[in-house]
């Protein structure tokens, strides 16, 4: 049997009636009204719903449904090509001084040491990727609205990192906590770290954290970040440290210090913390008040003898 598609160009225009038949009952049928989403991803997520519903739809006199017929041609099909081919729509805009570029009269965010150059960009469906090279260096999700911009606070930490005081009011730190990549434990030790050192200092040791984003998952870095927290210190360097415990060392580990340590058990039970929370990360040990030094002070009367001149013997003659 000779596999038979379509015939291309004009002479095979008329080949498509069921095509653009289907596309219009599926149009009518789940998109009217339009539905009202507020991202591209948020529109994929419902329209993956209406297909899994679509499967189990009965085309008129068939006695099995379209996903059941489906599975059985599936072993028919020819496999997918070994390279992906890329569909998006290859740019160059240039970056502006704020660090973003211009695409489609949108606005999007890439990494400070571009500015002034151009970067290429592939503009898909769904997403924005921003190369250097071969190498993606920014990724967005495609913005439907002109005049309006995302932006990925990472690509500012080097420039926020010189100017700690814009970072309060910074537009990128505002997506970042509406988007949740920003989160409670991030907050609680700027907080901390503000209070300790003041402002400015404060904020510095904030985006040495952040920037551990770029080396370490971001649950490893909130879990060290809980881990800091809980023993009352806000030291970037500590959390690092118990970053990389949490990417590394398994649960079986934090159970055996817990074991190890009633102090810490306890603590946590009284704090209502539960495993989960805790996550693979072996906690510092909360600060302990020092004994009380009842030893007597030094004296210091030996010393006096050193302030007195002593006379040599030519000055005596």
């Amino acid at each position: 049997m000779t596999p038979f598609y379509c015939t291309p160009g004009v002479d095979g225009a008329h080949e498509k009636g069921g095509v653009e038949h289907e596309g219009g009952r599926f149009r009518r049928t789940h998109l009217v009204p339009p539905p009202q989403v507020a991202t591209i991803a948020e529109l994929n997520e419902q329209l993956a719903r209406i297909d899994e519903l679509e499967d189990t739809r009965h085309v008129h006199g068939r006695p099995t449904s379209i996903g059941f017929d489906f599975e059985a041609e599936r072993e028919l099909l020819n496999p997918l090509p070994a390279d992906p081919y890329d569909c998006g729509l290859d740019l160059t805009p240039t970056v502006h001084r704020n660090g973003r570029i211009t695409v489609r009269q949108s606005y999007y965010s890439v990494p400070a040491r571009f500015i002034g150059g151009t970067v290429r960009v592939s503009l898909r469906a769904n997403e924005l990727l921003v190369f250097d090279g071969r190498q993606v260096v920014a990724r967005h999700p495609r913005l439907t609205r002109r005049y309006v911009y995302h932006d990925v606070l990472d690509h500012y930490l080097e420039v926020l990192l010189v100017k700690p005081g814009a970072f309060a009011g910074a537009a990128a730190l505002a997506q970042a906590r509406a988007e949740g990549t920003f989160t409670s434990a991030h907050e609680a030790f700027w907080a901390a770290a503000r209070e300790a050192h003041g402002e400015r200092e404060g904020t510095r040791a904030l985006i040495e954290v952040l920037l551990l984003h770029r080396q370490l998952p971001a649950d490893a870095v909130v879990a060290g970040l809980q881990a800091v927290l809980r023993a009352r210190s806000c030291s970037a360097d500590l959390v690092a440290i118990e970053a990389r415990k949490a990417q590394e060392a398994p649960e079986e580990l934090e159970a055996a210090v817990l074991d190890k340590d009633p102090v810490q058990a306890e603590a946590f039970a009284r704090l209502g913390v539960t495993a989960a929370e805790r996550g693979n990360v072996i906690s510092l040990h909360g600060r302990r008040p020092l004994p009380a030094d009842t030893r007597p002070l030094p004296s210091l009367s030996k010393y006096d003898r050193l302030l007195k001149r002593r006379p040599t013997q030519e000055g005596t003659a």
